[in-house]
């Protein structure tokens, strides 16, 4: 079989891995994705942006890159999306409309429901299944629409959860993957890193240069580097997070965390005018459905400070966290790799 995919964030393509172990051998990839995973049509570091405002900037390219999936898709059995909906969703229109035969399986789907949930019929029109990984995802949808919880897939990869408080004098600082994020971030977790006698360990992607993480991080002396996320969260007693995949994975494994976030002040004032929703983190959003409350700290934009951080760090119950993210792993139940499998494969109907 051949799959056309479109992976194109870094956690995306952390999922796809996963799955393509479920698929076998017989499944070929061709599109958008890591060259870990095959021969893809372009290197993802060149999609890397971060807000709005980059993305306007790249329209042109991207209109581009749409129109060679379009040709791709010829010669393939079905389609995979993944995540990245400014892109997936005019891509998926086209497809439809020049392949109305090819089907089309979203997995990890547009967060509709927390901006523009006028998207939702237009996803439901658009593609032929929807392979949601929030259980509570499926009820922003008609009754009829093809959509099933199929798990989620950080439960597929993160072997190893806390079932007590480790105390192994580790904190680890995530200041997330994009550039302009790093940027925003790293000045303030090297101050903070000097208010704490524990070992401070950073984890920086795995596909940074030298020359980018020197020009990124700075001085990184007072650190140790890493490129294992769940690794380094599970022997740590805490950590400073960006927002992102990685506050997810924290609060799977068990690791208490603060959440950080610092955007430029136009995307953030777009996105504060767009989305309605009293947490940014999906883990609080996920835990305030069955609890009605947040499970971890948010520092937003200003509220990011050495001072804020040092006393939601001293002030948080981490023993409550612990048993707060057992009732989380409960709530999403199993991993997803294997029944969006089955679903590529199969053609299973989805079950309403």
């Amino acid at each position: 079989m051949k799959l056309l995919v479109c992976a194109m964030e870094h956690s995306s393509n952390i999922h796809l891995g996963a799955l393509k172990k479920e698929l076998g051998e017989e499944v070929e990839f061709v599109g958008i994705f890591d060259k870990k995973l095959g021969n893809p049509i372009i290197d993802l570091s060149s999609l890397a942006i971060m807000g709005f405002v980059d993305a306007i900037k790249k329209l042109r390219f991207f209109f581009k890159l749409r129109d060679e999936m379009v040709l791709l898709a010829k010669d393939v059995d079905k389609i995979l999306l993944m995540d990245s909906s400014a892109f997936n969703l005019p891509l998926a229109k086209s497809l439809k409309k020049r392949y109305p035969d090819k089907e089309i399986i979203y997995y990890i789907l547009p967060q509709a429901w927390a901006w523009r949930k006028g998207r939702i019929p237009i996803i439901e029109k658009s593609m032929d299944y929807l392979a949601s990984i929030l259980p509570f995802e499926k009820d922003y949808y008609c009754k009829n629409a093809p959509i099933e919880y199929v798990g989620h897939p950080l439960l597929d990869e993160i072997n190893s959860f806390k079932q007590t408080l480790v105390n192994n004098n580790k904190i680890t600082y995530m200041p997330g993957s994009r550039s302009s994020e790093i940027k925003r971030l790293m000045p303030i977790f090297h101050a903070l890193r000097a208010e704490f006698e524990q070992e401070a360990v950073i984890v920086i992607p795995s596909n940074f240069s030298k020359a980018k993480i020197n020009e990124l991080y700075g001085n990184l002396s007072d650190f140790s580097i890493t490129h294992d996320a769940h690794k380094a969260l599970y022997e740590s007693d805490f950590a400073f997070i960006c927002s992102g995949t990685a506050t997810l994975e924290a609060a799977l494994i068990g690791t208490p965390f603060i959440l950080s976030y610092k955007a430029k002040a136009l995307d953030y004032m777009i996105a504060k005018r767009v989305v309605k929703l009293d947490y940014i983190g999906l883990s609080n959003i996920m835990f305030d459905k069955i609890s009605k409350r947040a499970l971890h700290p948010e520092l937003i934009q200003d509220e990011v400070s050495v001072e804020n951080l040092l006393r939601e760090y001293n002030g948080m119950d981490k023993e409550a966290f612990l048993d707060d993210a057992a009732k989380l792993r409960a709530y999403l139940k199993s991993g997803s790799s294997k029944r969006v499998a089955e679903i590529i494969l199969q053609g299973t109907v989805v079950e309403n």
